[in-house]
């Protein structure tokens, strides 16, 4: 028999509060689910005998757009764990913004089988078009993170009582930085140079993931002033 949800005192009139167990629940079995996905863009090549070696190594941006969208959604994923730990419980709105999140999560499918396809052909036009449509849609992905720190802003009661205002202020940073760096990665991909914008969608999941607990408890700051957990 399953237990009953957790009870959480209402946050304020109109809102509702609810435990966060189910949110929790189905966003880490979209991430799983997409992150699965991510793998079936991986094939066994077509080979002649003797060839096998060479054929697999044809697959190699495969391999690599795998591998980039695979620790892209892990850190996402990591992210997402981490702001659940600021509030206490869920409502309506934290609902729908979290919707809006996993809906970001779960089209990364496509722009990996499109970057894997335009650098396996190898032609500079489509594969700056392949860049740009992972870093738009890298970008929007930061969008509803900008709206859940907003809101849990705007609606203290719903944070932890070891979470201020000051830091979620603070984490507001994280996905503006995205959603403008991100802009600019997919500029820099088309204007400059694919390779270059490639590069610096790497360079933000890499940022994103150090700092997936806030910058204060981030490598860049060695750790301190984190929260307690």
């Amino acid at each position: 028999m399953s237990e009953a949800p957790e009870e959480v005192p209402p946050a304020g009139p109109g809102h509702t509060v609810a435990d966060t167990g189910r949110l929790a629940a189905f966003s880490d079995a979209v991430f799983a689910i997409v992150i699965t996905l991510l793998v079936l863009e991986l094939r066994v090549p077509d080979f002649h005998e003797g060839e096998l070696a060479g054929s697999i190594l044809e697959e190699t941006p495969a391999f690599f757009a795998f591998v980039v969208s695979f620790v892209y959604i892990g850190v996402l994923w990591l992210n997402h764990h981490a702001v659940l730990r600021l509030v206490r419980g869920t409502t309506l709105g934290l609902n729908w913004i979290n919707l809006g999140i996993l809906f970001g999560v779960v089209v990364i499918p496509f722009p990996t089988a499109v970057l894997a396809s335009a650098l396996d052909d190898g032609n500079a036009d489509d594969l700056r078009v392949a860049v740009v449509m992972y870093s738009v849609a890298a970008a929007l992905m930061s969008a509803p993170w900008l709206l859940f720190f907003a809101y849990l802003r705007r609606h203290p009661t719903v944070l932890g009582s070891h979470v201020g205002r000051d830091e979620v202020r603070r984490q507001e940073a994280r996905p503006i930085t995205g959603l403008v760096l991100y802009g600019l990665t997919g500029l820099l991909g088309w204007i400059v140079n694919p390779m270059l914008g490639l590069a610096g969608i790497v360079v933000m999941i890499i940022y994103h993931g150090l700092t997936s607990e806030g910058v204060r408890a981030g490598l860049f700051r060695g750790g301190r002033g984190g929260r307690r957990g």
